[in-house]
């Protein structure tokens, strides 16, 4: 390849540098012990060298010199990997620079001209090509090129980014390059003489981890079913482990069932990931869970700066980061100081003058008057510049300050509480420490949150202010003041309207707290109708879910109805994040991650108790409903307070101290049965102080069993679960869940096919994975090679079970090719077709994996009558028709006759009609022929199968005449049937033996492997390369 000109003293380069030819100007040269085969020692030393370097440092084995006469000083313009590629440069400068060269008087103009045109060449390349959108074009280029040049991958195969490694087979480590794709994960290693490539898809990882071998304490382990392969480099670690972990995840929602995820819309398409990509990505991510913002949010600005914070009478540093809709935040340390401001909620931002105690100042003002101050902003034109210009896109509503009162409670939900007159006592002095709370900090969405205003949500929220600081820490205020008639409209549209979903949510209503008061009547229940279905009708995609029932009637109970549908959206869209969708992905995600956390957190229990799967699925219920259904109402409501200001991270941590409060225990228990028995026990325990006093006989353990106190433990034991640490966690778990899914998608698929064929479990399984993997191979580079690349709605199988993953006739013909036990040669092509043609009974261009496993144990495991039966039917509609195509000479334009191929007899005995024209004859029976013939080819024994062949032609040609001359005036026809073909078969043994000749299954499954990926990558090569003209 072309590279940028890079000076080089050609009088010490002679002593390393091989050269091949020369001109005036130019020098074709070859590393010196490059290519040395018999394991002479400098062939050796420099394929080492090229291996161990740094791609910074590595040089390419070929290299073209751009020389200037009498000058010492030379400059490499282009070099390569194998020889053809510079070759091929330098025919190019033979061609159309040289002649040119001539006319310059001056060398050095001469050299000039060549420099310029190199540069050029490069610039072209770069924008036509990926290194376009890297970092650093240049180098991102040279690595493309190693990479396509070591794998042969076709174009569509984007590298991401590259990186030097070792890769460690048992105690023996191999250096090497490590190449991250979209699609695959791929090593590169040539040390002393051995080469070795590694090609394993994102679609068959399932697990990543750090682990510590032997002296090395930081190796990153890839799992996939069959092996583990350890990486270890010296740099970079936590890099390569977050994009491996960010590429897994894409694939795999891309690829598999992913039972709801969705895919951000940067990410659908897989040519525009870059590795600078991946980190805008990884950053958003942190910033949507760490504030709690909608999904949709995109971040625009991110910048360093100070934030005035009048409780601590100082700037606070931190980084502020902007999006659509909001700006937020957050200082150094996570949690010590947040701020999130709605746009809607800003007046105004101002540039103050600048001085060096206030440096580059904002001022930002919002509407219930009060002002926020940042400073030491470095591009604050830049920022003051765009938030002005969304606030100016925005379109203010006149009752937004409406949709914010919020102090209001619905009388009728919250009338059944009824207060003590201790419990009033108690929640006035509550109220009290809150109002001054809010003078000090603010009220509303954009109030400091800080350490003082956990502990205060620590101690349980008063119940007169729990509805308005729910919507304000969770900021479903912004969303219900942003569409004031969108509930109203909602239940409009769905009134009378019924569906699974509601018929769900009637079976569930009565269940929903059928303790309280409030939902003993058809006023709760009414409500809670209302806006379940409401949810139903506006989010289709997750309609309805247990335990949303539960959320929604403790929501009720302290916000308008209207407000709690707003504070269900923003917990099952914004805050549960893929909990609530077909699998509860989401859920099961976080179940992982909490086992990982026990691991961590908890050493002692995760050593006395080896397995904590029981453990860890026991808390899926405290993850659904947030310990709601688990805990004592008030204890309950403590937990609700804390997730709706800390997030899924409360949940983390306060499921963390009850495992920790109960280690002795577990870690004594006889059986997942008494571990589950221990917990509930405990739960049902946790009371509130304000019940302390209702049981006598819990006095004694009051202080032991408090919520309070657990909440508080929860947060000083386990303040090291950050929202960064949970959401690398999440990355890395969503993997292994996907995966779990795809092995229960595959063992139903397998489930389904088995009764019904006589092939073994075991080559079941490895069909499967060819399958799925032919499937996936459109998907990566199909660019519409294969039609059912776009993912084609999966067709439903027998038992209305619908299979995942179908192949196109493309697809078909590749897969036919690596397995048939009959190769028919060029033939096999157009036998493959009728193949394809005859299991495609509905016709939506499609094959099942079960239509396909039914064949190939028709072909492998069964009869001989049975296998010559499915090539007959190959040989007639609707296998062969008048449409297909064959390149057989002996097709002729008569067979454009309408007149029917195949007839059907009474008795069901099917028939092969030939009209008594010579060419009719040849395009069918002499079809069948031809296959037969193909078959035989390069067989030891092919003499005598052809004179077999040749026999059994003649006898069915004279079967055929006979039953024609039998036949009742009018128009002729030539026909027989199966049985008498079959029986002319019969009477040849060595067609019998040939026929009957055993074939395993399992030699051409393991045969195929690695050939899919070779045959099929080449083929795409190819139709990228020279694509078919219209």
């Amino acid at each position: 390849m072309w590279i940028t000109p890079e000076e080089v003293a050609l009088k010490n380069a002679l002593k390393l540098w091989v050269t091949d030819r020369s001109n005036d100007y130019f020098l074709l040269q070859h590393r010196r012990g490059h290519g040395d085969t018999g394991g002479k020692i400098t062939g050796l030393l420099v394929g080492a060298l090229d291996t161990v370097l740094d791609s910074n440092a590595r040089v390419a084995p070929f290299r073209i010199v751009l020389h200037v006469p009498g000058s010492q000083v030379s400059w490499v313009i282009a070099s390569g990997a194998t020889v053809e590629e510079v070759q091929r440069h330098w025919r190019w400068l033979d061609q159309n620079l040289l002649p040119y060269m001539a006319v310059f008087e001056n060398k050095e103009d001469a050299a000039s001209f060549v420099l310029g045109k190199v540069k050029g060449l490069i610039a072209e390349e770069v924008l036509g090509g990926q290194a376009a959108r890297e970092d650093d074009p240049a180098r991102f280029r040279e690595d493309l090129a190693r990479f396509e040049q070591r794998f042969g991958l076709p174009q569509r195969e984007k590298l991401v980014t590259h990186y030097s490694c070792c890769c460690w087979k048992g105690r023996v480590p191999r250096q090497g390059s490590l190449y991250l794709t979209t699609n695959h994960i791929a090593f590169y290693s040539f040390l002393l003489g051995k080469e070795v490539k590694l090609l394993v898809p994102w679609a068959e990882v399932t697990r990543l981890e750090r682990v510590s071998v032997g002296l090395l304490t930081d190796v990153i382990r890839v799992h996939t079913r069959r092996k583990q392969r350890d990486f270890s480099m010296f740099l970079n670690v936590d890099e390569v482990m977050m994009v491996m972990c960010q590429l897994a995840d894409i694939a795999l929602r891309r690829l598999l069932d992913s039972g709801g995820l969705t895919l951000d819309q940067s990410l659908q398409d897989s040519t525009n990931i870059t590795k600078r990509v991946l980190e805008e990505q990884a950053l958003r991510q942190y910033v949507l869970s760490l504030f709690g913002l909608p999904r949709a949010e995109r971040l625009q600005e991110v910048m360093s700066c100070s934030v005035w914070t009048p409780h601590a009478r100082c700037h606070t540093p931190g980084t502020v980061y902007t999006t659509d809709g909001y700006l937020c935040f957050s200082s150094r340390e996570e949690g010590q100081c947040t701020l999130i401001i709605p746009l809607t909620e800003i007046l105004s931002i101002e540039k103050a003058e600048s001085t060096s105690a206030l440096p580059n100042p904002v001022i930002i003002s919002v509407r219930c008057k009060r002002a926020f101050q940042l400073i030491e902003l470095l591009h604050r034109d830049e920022l003051v510049e765009k938030v002005r210009h969304r606030l100016r896109d925005l379109h203010w509503k006149q009752n937004l300050i409406s949709g914010h009162d919020l102090r209001k409670k619905s009388s009728v939900l919250l009338s059944a509480l009824g207060l003590t007159i201790s419990r009033l006592i108690r929640q006035r002095l509550f109220k009290r420490l809150w109002d001054e709370h809010f003078t000090e900090f603010g009220r509303g969405v954009h109030m400091f949150r800080t350490d003082k205003i956990r502990k205060l949500v620590a101690l349980g929220i008063p119940e007169s202010l729990r509805g308005e600081l729910w919507l304000n820490f969770s900021d479903a205020c912004s969303s219900l003041a942003a569409h004031p008639s969108y509930y109203t409209d909602l239940l409009e549209r769905c009134r009378g309207e019924s569906s699974i979903a509601t018929e769900e949510i009637e079976r569930d209503l009565h269940r929903s707290l059928p303790e309280h008061p409030a939902f003993q009547s058809e006023t709760g229940i009414s409500a809670l109708r209302r806006v379940l279905t409401a949810y139903a009708f506006r989010n289709p995609a997750i309609g309805y879910c247990q335990s949303m029932n539960i959320l929604a009637s403790v929501m009720l109970l302290y916000t308008k109805e209207e407000e709690a549908f707003w504070l269900l959206v923003t917990v099952c869209e914004r805050m549960l994040p893929d909990y609530f969708n077909r699998r509860v992905i989401g859920a099961q995600v976080d179940q992982s991650v909490f086992e990982e956390l026990i691991r961590e957190r908890l050493p002692e229990l995760s050593e006395r108790v080896p397995d904590l799967s029981p453990l860890a699925s026991a808390s899926l219920t405290w993850f659904l409903t947030l310990f709601v259904s688990v805990l004592p109402f008030r204890s309950a409501l403590c937990v609700l307070d804390c997730f709706f200001y800390h997030g899924i991270r409360a949940i983390f941590q306060i499921s963390l101290a009850v495992l920790d409060a109960n280690t002795a225990e577990l870690s004594s228990c006889s059986d997942d049965g008494h571990a589950l028995m221990i917990l509930t026990s405990f739960l049902e325990q946790l009371r509130h102080e304000e019940e302390a006093h209702v049981c006598a006989e819990d006095a004694g353990s009051s202080h032991r069993l408090n919520i309070t106190t657990l909440i508080t433990d929860a947060h000083e034991k386990f303040s090291a679960v950050s929202v960064k640490h949970v959401e690398m966690l999440r990355s890395r778990q969503r993997v292994q869940v996907l995966q779990a899914h795809e092995d229960s998608t595959k063992d139903n698929a397998l489930r389904l096919v088995t009764p019904d064929v006589s092939l073994s479990p075991g080559d079941l399984s490895e069909l499967y994975d060819l399958f799925k993997t032919e499937h996936f191979i459109s998907l990566y580079w199909g660019d519409g090679v294969s039609s059912s690349s776009a993912s084609p709605a999966p067709p439903a199988a027998a038992g209305g079970c619908v299979e995942r993953y179908v192949v196109d006739r493309a697809q078909f013909k590749s897969l036919y090719e690596l397995l048939t036990p009959w190769s028919c040669g060029t033939h096999t092509d157009t036998v493959a077709q009728r193949a394809f043609t005859l299991l495609d009974q509905d016709r939506d261009g499609l094959v099942t994996f079960s239509q396909f496993t039914h064949m190939l144990d028709l072909l492998y495991c069964e009869e001989l009558n049975e296998k010559i039966r499915l090539l007959y039917r190959l040989h007639i509609p609707p296998a062969l028709s008048e449409d297909t195509e064959d390149s057989s000479p002996l097709k002729s334009p008569v067979l454009s006759s309408t007149r029917p191929l195949c007839v059907s007899l009474p008795n069901g005995t099917c028939l092969m009609v030939l009209t008594a024209v010579l060419c009719s004859v040849q395009h069918q029976f002499i079809q069948f022929c031809k296959t037969l013939y193909s078959m035989f080819q390069g067989d030891p024994g092919e003499a005598e199968l052809f004179q077999a062949i040749g026999m059994v032609t003649s006898l069915v040609l004279q079967i055929g005449e006979a039953r024609q001359s039998g036949q009742s005036q009018g128009e002729e026809q030539w026909s027989v049937s199966f049985e008498q073909v079959l029986a002319s078969l019969l009477t040849e043994q060595v067609l019998v033996n040939f026929l009957e000749r055993p074939v395993q299954l399992s030699d051409r499954i393991s045969a195929a492997k690695p050939r899919q990926y070779q045959e099929r990558a080449g083929l795409l090569m190819i139709q990228h390369t020279h694509p078919r003209v219209p």
